[in-house]
């Protein structure tokens, strides 16, 4: 692997990305932040310890951040990943995907062009959470007939919002 995680696939060479968790997802985020800064431009966004805390608090406002375009993408992380990820998806904009794989991490990035990745805490093992991350970092959205279900999601959106 190169040191800014590139390869052919890349859309962006070094992505800013966000990172946060709640007390559940702590020691893999710990891992993932370790792996992740020896790579690209990464911020912790919390939490930092494993207190108990309401991961609403932690993924609305990472995922807002992605959102408005202050990170390219994000990286949530609770025991599950279902909490993060309803709230993330919840956010005008984002596509976030729980994944639990490497080829699930692959096609939501081909096919949804996911800008926030969702992690299990309490059922990924960390070798299969960096490889999850390696691909899903340097999986290229494939556009065409992809882009076309993303429009009518941004569409529904909009009228929605209104």
């Amino acid at each position: 692997m190169s040191n800014k995680l590139q390869n052919s696939n890349t859309q962006t060479p070094n992505p800013k990305i966000i990172l946060a968790s709640d007390h559940a997802g702590f020691q893999l985020k710990k891992v993932l932040l370790d792996y992740l800064r020896k790579k690209i431009d990464v911020t912790d966004f919390g939490t930092f310890n494993e207190e108990s805390v309401d991961y609403p608090d932690y993924g609305f406002p990472a995922a807002e951040k992605v959102a408005n375009g202050e990170f390219e993408r994000g990286i949530l992380i609770c025991g599950s990943g279902l909490g993060m990820s309803i709230v993330a998806n919840k956010v005008k904009g984002i596509r976030a995907a729980l994944c639990t794989s490497i080829d699930i991490a692959k096609l939501s990035r081909q096919h949804n062009n996911a800008n926030i990745l969702v992690l299990p805490g309490r059922f990924m093992k960390e070798d299969l959470a960096q490889k999850i991350v390696k691909v899903w970092l340097t999986t290229e959205f494939e556009d065409g007939r992809h882009q076309r279900r993303l429009d009518k999601i941004q569409k529904f959106e909009e009228k929605r919002i209104k």
